[in-house]
């Protein structure tokens, strides 16, 4: 640690806030961990292993009042957000929130709302990581450049080896399809329309409480059209995957990569199991430069008010349960967040 290193504290010690703690100690250059903000104590206690030299606190008001942080990570799931997020607005700290922004559309607007009177500036910088990948980045290259011609279509998939007893229908839009939602209009430039969910035939190693896999299919305001499939019972492994459909030609990212087996007549690729691999580099980006960003006094990633509008996405996106093509509502960028 060097005096113009950026403390940060991490809030939440379970699994996403165990590996920025590890990645920032390790991987990222100009910060330090100096708090973990965990109320459970042998989380705390385990996250300390990777973070020398850090503080323990049960909560963020306790670190901020101990001058221990100078910026924070949240990491703890989304309903917990809106808590840490007002008293380190208050206390007008950087911060790198993991997504959701929120849980729900109204907590984001008050959080929006929080931020604009807090500071002069934006604050707040939202974990998705997607924008951060390496092959997500030359992808909107791609569309953006125009090289292989005008974009038509997107098509998405999201698929989970499984999920664990706490996931629930509605974290197949709020948890997992979120990030679709964020990273889609991001590539296409264009903001969703609407959102319909058509059921595919259901796979029988779904969990009795959840009616998947799913397709999402997206109506953009450019008018490109996108399907996503989201599935989470599928078993082999985790992938994320897209296809652009161009006027002259096809781009795809996300295929397997990693070892190739070739034995008994077979060939095989590796598989990624979860989310921690496969987007391991993009997070280690993403954290740097939101490093980087606050050296500078601003942020380098989405903003809040992007938060609110997928929050407003995801909420069209359970409606859509229920059947029919279901509008999404469009709200105005305030000037505010120009000035990121």
């Amino acid at each position: 640690m060097t005096s113009t290193d950026l403390r940060v504290g991490v809030v939440g010690a379970g699994l996403m806030g165990a590996d920025h703690i590890a990645r920032i100690t390790k991987r990222i250059s100009g910060a330090v961990v100096s708090a973990v903000i965990e109320p459970d104590e042998g989380r705390g206690t385990a996250a300390l292993q990777n973070a020398p030299g850090a503080q323990w606190f049960t909560s963020i008001e306790d670190a901020i009042a101990a001058n221990a942080v100078d910026a924070v990570v949240i990491a703890t799931p989304g309903k917990f957000h809106e808590p840490v997020l007002l008293p380190a607005l208050a206390a007008k700290l950087p911060i790198l929130c993991e997504k959701p922004l929120t849980a729900d559309s109204a907590s984001s607007l008050r959080v929006v709302e929080a931020e604009m009177a807090a500071s002069d500036r934006p604050l707040i910088q939202l974990g998705f990581m997607r924008r951060f990948d390496a092959e997500y980045a030359r992808l909107r290259e791609i569309i953006a450049s125009g090289e292989a011609g005008e974009l038509l279509a997107l098509r998405a998939v999201h698929r989970n080896p499984d999920v664990p007893e706490t996931y629930t229908q509605d974290m197949l839009i709020n948890d997992s399809v979120v990030h679709e939602l964020d990273v889609i209009p991001w590539l296409a430039g264009s903001e969703i329309r609407s959102i319909e969910i058509k059921y595919m035939r259901r796979n029988p190693n779904s969990p009795e409480r959840l009616r998947e896999p799913i397709l999402v299919l997206l109506e953009l305001e450019n008018g490109i059209l996108v399907d996503v499939e989201m599935n989470v019972s599928i078993k082999f492994g985790y992938q994320v995957a897209t296809e652009a459909v161009f006027s002259n030609g096809l781009a795809r990212i996300g295929q397997a990569n990693g070892l190739q087996t070739w034995s008994d007549g077979a060939f095989a690729k590796e598989e990624h199991r979860s989310f921690v691999t496969r987007f391991a580099a993009a997070y280690d980006v993403q954290i740097q430069r939101w490093v980087d960003a606050v050296a500078r006094g601003t942020i380098d990633g989405p903003d809040a008010f992007h938060g609110y509008r997928v929050a407003l996405a995801c909420e069209a996106g359970v409606k859509a349960f229920d059947g029919g093509i279901v509008e999404v509502q469009q709200v105005e960028r305030p000037a505010f967040y120009d000035k990121a």
